[in-house]
């Protein structure tokens, strides 16, 4: 075999069509559009989300709320994910090393899911009152970064 022989499997490629190149091409004078009409108009057509004159439903929806610009998104990590853990000050490199978390971009914040026995120094960016309390109990300490 040679780098000439090789082609793609018959009928796997097909060529594009190519519209407005006279009429004996089958697609030419009017390029497949019909006759008049919106569609038939350069930049014809209408805007996603319209339904012919309808109240659209993104319109006919009520709105609530607001979103907040300023929120903070925090990576979350249970107090039970952290009893598993071998190192007894548990950082943000820490928790990404064991592949617990994939970044701290955000910062992360502990929540209280879960039991933890042994003493540990956590260092994180956010606390939940639960989570505190259940580190604190089990003799460790909790230090916001």
């Amino acid at each position: 075999m040679k780098l000439s022989d090789l082609a793609p499997a018959p009928g796997s490629r097909k060529n594009k069509k190519r519209v407005g190149r006279g009429v004996g091409s089958g697609h030419g004078k009017t390029s497949c559009r019909g006759h008049k009409g919106q569609k038939a108009r350069t930049g014809g057509g209408t805007k996603p989300g319209f339904e012919g004159g309808q109240m659209p439903l993104q319109r006919r929806l009520p709105k609530r709320g607001f979103t907040n610009i300023f929120q903070k998104e925090y990576t979350i990590v249970n107090v039970g994910a952290l009893d598993k853990l071998s190192e007894t000050v548990i950082t943000p490199e820490v928790l990404i090393q064991e592949g617990l978390i994939k970044s701290d971009k955000y910062g992360i914040k502990i929540l209280g899911e879960g039991e933890i026995t042994k003493p540990v120094t956590v260092k994180a960016h956010a606390f939940s009152a639960s989570a505190k309390e259940k580190i604190l109990k089990a003799q460790g300490s909790t230090e916001e970064i």
